[in-house]
């Protein structure tokens, strides 16, 4: 009977907050409307997790396991028209009625919207680029993260699996060719990958389930999802590639501001990148000068190169306990959770890119985040997969960017902030930008107690995310050729053949892989003119804490927060 009563109340409860978002906003009195905000928001988030449910799983709303978003061309349409609908409904409040988290929290949303439509309507990706889809075809929620028993584990991988075929069918249909060669082979790893993935990882991880129906089950829908995997990679490699991927300056700068709401144009953006990348050039012949006296930058940089940990996966495992000691006796910034980074190999289709790391979402509790370092690509030559390896001082940084205090330390703040909004949505400049800048910020603070030769490996990771920057510019607004992006990874961020080939790469494929520097940029020059009249370094921990406590929204929005809309550019 109680419980009768209280799913009465809830229904009535949400009959009254869907009316009230299905009026129009301003028609509701201001007391209303601020009460509508709030469940217009939920309807919003609860409505895109089920148009996209590999996101919600990772975000730790299992109910939406095994299921792969629709990627037939009437879903991608209904998904436009579904987050069209959602601005008109989000700019029809009045900003004057709503309270200042509501008021912030609209331009969020908005600016969740405008990016989602970017990639979605304006570039036509679905229909481009292959790696539109990889983030949601990453299977690895249900072998790694230790949510549920693996047994019901296995049953939403198996459903996972049984969706794949159907999935690769729509995207096979949606890629118009041809291609760009860059396209293509990244398309061939990941996919490959997966195969590959599918066939030797994953087995293993449920060997030890012994319900006779589910392995009978797993078996059949493993060997389906391999078959279409591989006739996808087969599809991929038999188009003819082109060298046709440059995005152009308009779409590239519309791309700026609809994903990060910068303003800057291209001119002034390439100055601000170029400038950083002196900057850093700089500081490496001062380290050099200390720690190789009399020796050329690349012989400096060789030397530091030469100190290679026997195994990365070990050597990042060491330095963990001891960054977050460092981190804490520099009362830095807060750490808010007990919660834990393991370090493991990236998984095949994962290994187009040194490292990442992989972070439960707000609805998962008390799971540790697993830290991934890829190996060298055993296709390679000898002497290149050697120079692959990361050196020390370099993985050291790698290791600050991905755990402590880079994604990691910014993902437990994100899933805590106070807005479910802003924990759910976290944009591309403010995380990589978060992770690139904490590099120099532990630097800065003495991690090493300023032993040159570990600058020298912050400041190639410092130069390898300037060098994609420009690259990101050159490559889709003035021209340049792979090869010549190839070169400049080379020549100034002194990176080995192999990644030099990758960091290229990635550029055609993810033109938006400057918002590293330019979120460092924009977070550094917040940093100074917000901690300039609280006592400079002394305010640095108020600083980032105020800062990652907004979830994580373009900068943009985050400067007129906390200096006001009236305080100047955000870069």
């Amino acid at each position: 009977m109680v419980i009768a009563k209280m799913n009465l109340l809830w229904l009535r409860m949400g009959v009254f907050m869907v009316l009230a978002a299905a009026v129009a906003p301003h028609a509701l009195s201001a007391a209303n409307q601020a009460s509508a905000w709030d469940a217009f928001v939920n309807e919003f988030i609860e409505d895109h997790l089920a148009a996209h449910p590999s996101f919600a799983v990772q975000a730790g709303r299992h109910e939406f396991d095994g299921r792969l978003p629709d990627w037939r061309p009437e879903a991608l349409d209904k998904e436009i028209e579904r987050l069209k609908s959602a601005r008109r409904q989000a700019v029809g409040f009045d900003a004057a009625s709503l309270d200042p988290r509501q008021r912030f929290e609209c331009d969020y949303l908005l600016s969740l919207i405008d990016k989602e439509l970017f990639w979605l309507d304006t570039a036509r990706w679905p229909y481009k680029n292959p790696m539109y889809y990889s983030g949601a075809l990453d299977p690895n929620v249900y072998i790694t993260r230790n949510y549920a028993p693996l047994a019901e584990r296995m049953r939403a991988y198996i459903a996972y699996a049984e969706a794949v075929p159907m999935a690769l069918e729509q995207i096979r249909n949606n890629i118009k060719t041809p291609l760009p060669r860059s396209y293509i082979d990244i398309g061939k790893t990941v996919f490959g990958g997966l195969a590959e993935y599918y066939q030797k990882d994953i087995p293993a991880v449920f060997a030890e389930v012994d319900d006779r129906s589910l392995r009978t089950a797993f078996k059949a829908a493993t060997g389906k999802a391999v078959k279409a995997m591989e006739a996808l990679v087969a599809w991929l490699d038999a188009q003819r590639a082109t060298d046709d991927f440059a995005m152009g300056a308009d779409l590239f700068q519309k791309m700026l501001w609809e994903t990060e709401r910068v303003k800057v144009p291209l001119p002034r953006l390439e100055q601000v990148g170029r400038e950083d990348l002196e900057r850093n050039l700089a500081a490496l012949r001062k380290a050099c000068d200390a720690y190789a006296e009399g020796k050329a930058l690349h012989e400096c940089v060789a030397k530091v190169q030469t100190v290679k940990p026997k195994d990365a996966v070990a050597g990042a495992r060491r330095q963990l306990d001891a960054l977050k000691r460092f981190l804490i006796a520099k009362d830095l910034v807060t750490i808010p959770g007990p919660e834990q980074a393991l370090v493991a190999e990236s998984p095949p289709y994962a290994r187009w890119n040194i490292a990442y790391i992989d972070i439960p979402g707000p609805f998962d509790k008390g799971l540790p985040s697993i830290y991934y370092i890829a190996p060298p690509d055993p296709a390679w030559s000898e002497a290149e997969r050697l120079a692959y390896v990361p050196s020390e001082a370099y993985l050291l940084f790698i290791t600050v960017h991905e755990v402590w205090p880079g994604h990691f330390l910014q993902y437990l703040h994100s899933n805590r902030s106070t807005s479910k909004f802003g924990q759910l949505f976290v944009g591309y400049a403010f995380s990589e930008g978060w992770a690139h800048y904490t590099e120099e910020l532990m630097w800065e603070v003495g991690l090493d107690e300023g032993d040159p030769k570990t600058q020298v490996g912050q400041l190639l990771g410092a130069l390898k995310r300037n060098v994609r920057y420009l690259s990101a510019i050159g490559l889709h607004t003035e021209g340049m050729t792979l090869e010549e992006s190839e070169r400049l990874f080379r020549e100034f961020a002194y990176q080995d053949p192999g990644n030099a080939r990758q960091q290229a790469a990635r550029g055609t494929f993810d033109p938006a892989y400057l918002n590293y520097t330019l979120g460092k940029l924009m977070i550094r020059k917040l940093r100074e003119e917000w901690t300039a009249p609280r006592g400079g370094r002394r305010a640095w921990r108020a600083f980032h804490d105020r800062f990652l406590s907004y979830g994580g929204p373009p900068i943009p929005l985050i400067h007129d927060a906390m200096l006001g809309p009236n305080a100047g550019p955000a870069l």
